[in-house]
């Protein structure tokens, strides 16, 4: 069963948060808001924080960049994971994922059937890893970042969290790149 081991230190994580949208400001991003809140209450740290509109490319290569950051080992974003045309987030990171985690959307999915029922179907959450930098794609309301933070992310980026979490194998997650 899950659990946090309270006899391990914890190990803050480097996390950046990206908004898309084609209408929000940074004073009216409440689900960059709820995200930015909890992270810091968990005792991550800020890394950076955007707003991009609705552009795959201006995504994709905001994605890139954090990747590439040394300073930053999580990104999060928020918005554009829906149905319609301008919802390009998905399409996006993937653009950037070497690798995909197929999980977090289908757990993401059961954690939202729990609270919007068949609604869920609507989402497309999704995560991946790329250059060592976890990424995650996250509905832009601020009910889903809550239900994805608390039910998901504070236990998988809480190195004291068994049997298993992300912290533990970021030393691992490039390391394909240092064999050459």
């Amino acid at each position: 069963m899950s659990r946090i081991d309270e006899s391990i230190e914890f190990i803050p994580v480097r996390i950046a948060v990206l908004t898309v949208s084609d209408s929000r400001s940074l004073a009216e991003d409440r689900s960059g808001d709820v995200l930015v809140q909890r992270l810091l209450d968990a005792g991550h740290e800020l890394a950076d924080r955007r707003i991009l509109p609705d552009e795959r490319d201006q995504i994709a290569t905001q994605l890139r960049a954090w990747c590439k950051d040394s300073g930053i080992d999580v990104v999060i974003s928020t918005g554009g994971t829906g149905l319609t045309g301008r919802d390009v987030t998905v399409e996006a990171h993937r653009d950037v994922y070497e690798k995909e985690i197929d999980a977090f959307g289908t757990v993401f999915t059961i954690v939202s059937m729990q609270k919007i029922g068949t609604s869920a179907v609507q989402s497309r959450a999704t995560g991946g890893v790329a250059q060592g930098t976890y990424l995650f794609a996250l509905p832009g309301s601020p009910g889903a970042c809550k239900d994805a933070w608390d039910e998901i992310l504070a236990r998988q980026l809480d190195y004291r969290h068994r049997p298993c979490n992300f912290v533990e194998i970021f030393p691992r997650l490039d390391e394909h790149r240092r064999r050459k």
